[in-house]
């Protein structure tokens, strides 16, 4: 179990890689951007079936994505 956790919570790094990357504008074609991308692609495909099947929460006119959340907490369960 131990390596399987081990990849799980270096997955989770990466989603709040993702989120706080995501609390910027970012220019296509810099370097970050390509980090970005990068990130995404390893993230989304575990982040847009829980999307799919939770929506995210409307708080007036924001809408907060609550999929990355349900990872974090998922890894923490797996892993205790």
């Amino acid at each position: 179990m131990g390596i399987i956790c081990l990849g799980l919570q270096l997955f989770s790094y990466v989603v709040i890689v993702r989120l706080i990357m995501s609390w910027f504008q970012l220019r296509p074609g810099t370097p970050v951007a390509s980090v970005y991308s990068a990130v995404f692609s390893i993230t989304e495909p575990v982040l847009g079936p829980i999307r799919r099947v939770i929506p995210p929460v409307r708080m007036g006119v924001m809408a907060i994505d609550v999929s990355p959340i349900i990872i974090l907490v998922g890894v923490a369960i797996i892993c205790r």
